[in-house]
């Protein structure tokens, strides 16, 4: 019996020599499958976490954003009065004096001029901040998660403050070359225009795109190149220039090349893209507040307030002014306005806050 048994094992040996390697292959194949598997699992569960982790920090950091930018209006605002300042000529206006006519061409220059300036800086305003703030926000995400393990942060609070600190740029030099450079615009524009001249809403409209041509056309020809200046000043004038002669910290050095990132983000394709929107939807919505004063009388036979309806309605430039002047309040309440709220909520400005966050807060991309 053991023989047989034997000799039929000696027969088949090459089988069973196969089917034992076989059999033990596929248990080695499947253990090291299941473990590949499971460290797929678990990658992905961590890379999930990780995005689920990214994406909340964004959202939070938005949040901020749009905080921060109902925040800084009040400031803009007043500093925008405070160059335009149409208040102290109309209570001149109020004494009688022997030259109205001309403290009211002053008026009419400078109410356009402020009103549109605000449309220009409250855009800039909330797309400077969503760069800046999304850059920051990138750093301090891998200062939170990923740098923890005793390396130095990425964004210190010294860096953070001195970073944030260059939006003053936007509030005080880049506000007076702006302001300078529109009220050339509108005195080109308006200057020749009588103040007993009426205008219908549409040709108000063509007026300030006209305006805007002046403005955004001159800034690609000028040495500025582009409107981004106004928000940034010029590379020589940054942190390392001011501090060159009591030599660079660390942090003076952080600072510099957030400053540099900032800039490159500002002279993108993109941002000029977004930028762009932002200033179309915003002087919709200038005008949107302006056609609440171009309504038909009462009693007009017919009461449509369509666009077309409305192109038929005049003011003398006269009455028109007052209204231009007072539109400044809208545009940079610190209270969410219809204004504000259409230039936070636009698509590409979410897009492009998010592909900035994006890039900033991935380890292996800021070392590349």
């Amino acid at each position: 019996m053991l023989s047989s048994t034997w000799n039929f094992i000696k027969r088949h040996k090459r089988k069973f020599i196969f089917t034992g390697v076989f059999v033990g292959g596929v248990y080695l194949l499947g253990k090291y499958a299941q473990r590949k598997i499971q460290e797929m699992q678990e990658r992905e569960a961590a890379e999930y976490i990780a995005q689920a982790r990214r994406q909340f920090h964004f959202e939070s950091n938005q949040r901020t954003c749009n905080m921060t930018v109902l925040s800084m209006l009040p400031t803009l605002r007043e500093a925008i009065i405070h160059h335009l300042n149409s208040e102290s000529l109309t209570a001149l206006l109020k004494t009688k004096p022997a030259n109205k006519l001309e403290i009211w061409e002053d008026i009419k220059i400078i109410s356009f001029t402020r009103s549109i300036v605000a449309v220009y800086s409250t855009c800039m305003l909330v797309v400077l901040l969503r760069v800046q703030l999304n850059i920051i926000g990138g750093y301090l995400y891998l200062d939170n998660s990923v740098t923890k393990n005793g390396m130095t942060p990425l964004a210190p609070p010294d860096v953070q403050q001195q970073y944030l600190s260059s939006i003053q740029h936007l509030l005080g030099e880049g506000l007076i070359e702006l302001i300078t450079v529109v009220k050339k615009a509108v005195q080109e524009v308006l200057g020749p225009v009588s103040l007993k001249q009426s205008l219908s809403l549409q040709e108000l409209e063509q007026q300030l795109t006209q305006i805007r041509q002046l403005v955004e056309e001159g800034c690609s020809s000028s040495k500025h190149k582009s409107l981004s200046w106004y928000m940034m000043p010029d590379e020589e004038n940054t942190l390392a220039s001011q501090v060159e002669a009591c030599g660079l910290t660390e942090n003076d050095v952080t600072t510099i090349k957030l400053l540099n990132e900032t800039r490159d983000m500002l002279e993108s394709p993109d941002f000029t893209t977004v930028l762009c929107t932002c200033l179309s939807r915003g002087f919709i919505r200038f005008l949107d507040n302006m056609s609440e004063f171009f309504r038909p009388p009462q009693g007009d036979s017919n009461p449509s307030s369509t666009p077309d309806r409305l192109s038929h309605v005049s003011l003398p430039l006269a009455k028109i002014i007052p209204i231009i002047n007072g539109q400044i309040h809208s545009i940079c309440s610190e209270i969410p306005s219809h204004f504000v709220q259409d230039l936070l909520l636009i698509d590409q400005v979410k897009e492009f806050a998010a592909n900035v966050y994006e890039t900033f807060s991935k380890l292996q991309e800021l070392q590349n």
